[in-house]
């Protein structure tokens, strides 16, 4: 059987379209601007550009003059204003977008309705019901799709569901999660519209969804789920005019859960206003002890330590095998995206699932809208 992207291929060279042996990727939301780039110029595009198996062939922005000028500078053939005009091109065969939540839906759509693989970061959907149609649309069109839960794809995460899949510290007894990130309160056009809880992307939803997402790939997915969630920050000032800014987005959670295995779980995401302590997730074995410690743990670089039984906890190093980005790419916003992407190309080139896709982001979509759920409505979710 051939792999989804020797179908896509084959597909093209039926209508008398030369593909070219990499796979030519089209981006919306990685734009040049004055003040410093985002999360698709500084992330999705050294990725792309690294991975032998990808070429960045197209990009598209909201304007023509900025599209022109994004293009000439990371390199691409094509620039496009128009996302319907970038999806139908017959030289690209995938689409990444990256831009800011309440529009993925959109964007996406119209990717799966160009029959184009797509990359979509995460959130996937500023909701649950959006991140479902999305994906339910991606398979009726039997489209591979990858969503942006990148952290999945770290080496020391990687590493670490390994050697608890393998025994070495043995039955989970309990996990305990706790994510502190630095809140800023003063923000511009860019990003001061994260302050609406409608637009779904917040600490709640961010760093907290990158983590639990994590969590869940390492020791399993929660059976039940009670939480607390809540906006203890809720005024921003607007960096621009100086005025106040309401902000409803959820920015603190306490959870307590089970696991499918029967492990116990706590969880705290917070955005704290000073010495924002990072991600630390201690894995408790009966025969070990994993800690795993990130900055950001999408991001990366993470760090583990182990104990077997009594030992202290000492710092170790994933092998070279979970490495799938060359060696000579730096560490940085594109590294563990990259580590997603190359993850995606093997998948595409098998026709197997071996990346997280836009089943996976349902799945942890369901978990946060059961935790608001929780809150709510006061009581335990229950999980399918």
């Amino acid at each position: 059987m051939l792999g989804h992207l020797a179908a896509l291929r084959h597909h093209l060279r039926q209508k008398e379209t030369i593909v070219a042996d990499k796979i030519r990727v089209g981006i919306v939301g990685a734009t040049v601007t004055p003040g410093g780039s985002g999360w698709g110029a500084n992330a999705h595009v050294p990725a792309l550009q690294a991975l032998p198996d990808y070429e960045l062939k197209a990009v598209c922005t909201a304007h023509e003059e900025t599209a022109r000028a994004s293009a000439e500078k990371f390199g691409a053939a094509l620039a496009f204003h128009d996302m319907n005009e970038m999806v139908a091109h017959p030289d690209v065969d995938a689409i990444a977008v990256v831009v800011r939540v309440p529009l993925h839906q959109q964007l996406v759509m119209a990717a799966i309705e160009a029959k184009k693989p797509v990359c979509c970061e995460w959130p996937l959907g500023a909701h649950l019901a959006e991140a479902t149609e999305m994906a339910d649309s991606a398979k009726a069109a039997g489209l591979p799709t990858l969503v942006g839960l990148q952290a999945q794809s770290d080496p020391a995460v990687m590493y670490a569901r390994d050697l608890v899949a393998n025994g070495d510290i043995g039955d989970i007894v309990t996990v305990n999660l706790s994510v502190m990130v630095g809140a800023i309160t003063e923000r511009g056009d860019g990003r001061i519209w994260q302050g609406i809880r409608a637009n779904g992307a917040n600490p709640m939803t961010i760093p907290g969804g990158h983590s639990i997402d994590a969590l869940c790939y390492i020791v399993g997915e929660f059976a039940e789920v009670g939480a607390r969630v809540t906006t203890r920050i809720d005024m921003w000032k607007h960096s621009v005019t100086g005025e106040d800014f309401p902000v409803d987005a959820p920015d603190t959670v306490t959870a307590a859960g089970l696991l499918k295995s029967g492990a116990e779980v706590s969880y705290q995401v917070a955005s704290v206003p000073y010495n924002a302590s990072g991600t630390r997730m201690e894995i408790y074995g009966r025969k070990g002890t994993l800690v795993l410690t990130s900055k950001s743990v999408n991001i990366g670089p993470s760090q583990l330590h182990l104990a077997i039984g009594n030992e202290k906890l000492a710092e170790i190093t994933p092998p070279d095998s979970y490495r799938l980005i060359p060696a000579d790419m730096a560490a940085g916003p594109g590294r563990n995206v990259g580590q997603a992407y190359a993850r995606f190309a093997k998948a595409l080139q098998s026709g197997t699932a071996d990346a997280p896709d836009f089943n996976d982001a349902v799945v942890r979509h369901a978990l946060i809208d059961a935790m608001e759920r929780s809150h709510r409505e006061g009581k335990v979710i229950k999980l399918m």
